[in-house]
C-alpha cells in the first residue's frame, strides 16, 4: 500500500478534507486542480489558496506525463526533497534531486557571488539528469535562475511549479512565472513556501498513482 496511515489517520484525513470542502468558494477548477489546491489547503491550514492558485491550462497533463515516464523531480531545498512521497515517485521510475548543499555549489556560489539556490539550478541542468519537474517553493533566485535557463533554449522541463514564499522577489518571480506559455503551476502573492511545493507535488504524484491501471 502505498499511503501508510493507519485507519485514525486515515479517518482524520478524510474529516479534514469535508471540513476544506466546506470552506470552498467555488472557483472554477478541472477535478485534477481542485485535488492540488485542496492538498495545498491542507497542508497549509490557508482556504485563501483556492484565490491564488494559478495552472497553466497544460500543467496537470504535463505533470502526470512526466511522473508517468520516470523523469526526476528537482527542488530547491532539502525541505522539499524530505516532503515528497518517494515511494509513489520511485515506483515510476524517478527520483528527487537536490543539490543545495553539495559543496561544489557552496563553494561556487562564493566565488561567483550568487546564492546557493541559482547555482545548485545550473549544476543540476548541467548534469543532464532526466529532469521533467522543478518545484522552487523557498528561493526566488532559484525560480528566476530556471526561467532564465528555459527562456535561453539551455533547458526545458515539462512543468515548473513555482511557489516561493517571501517579501523580497517572490511575488515578482511568481508573476514572472505566470506570463510564461509553457506549463507550470503558481499562486500569487507573498504566500507559498517548502510545503506548498510539497503539497501540489504529492497530490500530483496521487493522481498520477491512481490513473495507473494496477
Amino acid at each position: 500500500m502505498i499511503k501508510n496511515l493507519t485507519a485514525k489517520g486515515l479517518s482524520i484525513e478524510s474529516d479534514s478534507f469535508q471540513v476544506i470542502e466546506g470552506l470552498l468558494k467555488g472557483r472554477s477548477f478541472s477535478a485534477e486542480e481542485l485535488q492540488v489546491v485542496m492538498r495545498v489547503i491542507h497542508a497549509t491550514g490557508d482556504p485563501q489558496y483556492e484565490e491564488l492558485m494559478e495552472f497553466h491550462p497544460g500543467a496537470i497533463e504535463a505533470a502526470l506525463k512526466a511522473i508517468k515516464e520516470g523523469r526526476d523531480i528537482l527542488v530547491d531545498v532539502k525541505m522539499a526533497e524530505s516532503g515528497i512521497s518517494r515511494k509513489i515517485l520511485e515506483e515510476f521510475g524517478g527520483k528527487t534531486i537536490c543539490l543545495i548543499s553539495d559543496n561544489d555549489v557552496i563553494e561556487a556560489a562564493k566565488a561567483e557571488g550568487k546564492t546557493r539556490a541559482e547555482v545548485a539550478m545550473e549544476k543540476a541542468v548541467e548534469s543532464g539528469c532526466g529532469i521533467g519537474i522543478v518545484a522552487i517553493g523557498n528561493a526566488p533566485t532559484a525560480l528566476m535562475k530556471i526561467m532564465e535557463m528555459v527562456d535561453n533554449g539551455l533547458f526545458m522541463p515539462d512543468l515548473i511549479i513555482g511557489v516561493p514564499v517571501g517579501f523580497i522577489m517572490a511575488e515578482e518571480s511568481k508573476t514572472e512565472l505566470m506570463k510564461r506559455d509553457y506549463p507550470f503551476i503558481s499562486c500569487r502573492g507573498r504566500k507559498g513556501g517548502s510545503s506548498v511545493a510539497v503539497a501540489v507535488l504529492n497530490a500530483l504524484l496521487r493522481i498520477a498513482w491512481s490513473n495507473t491501471p494496477a
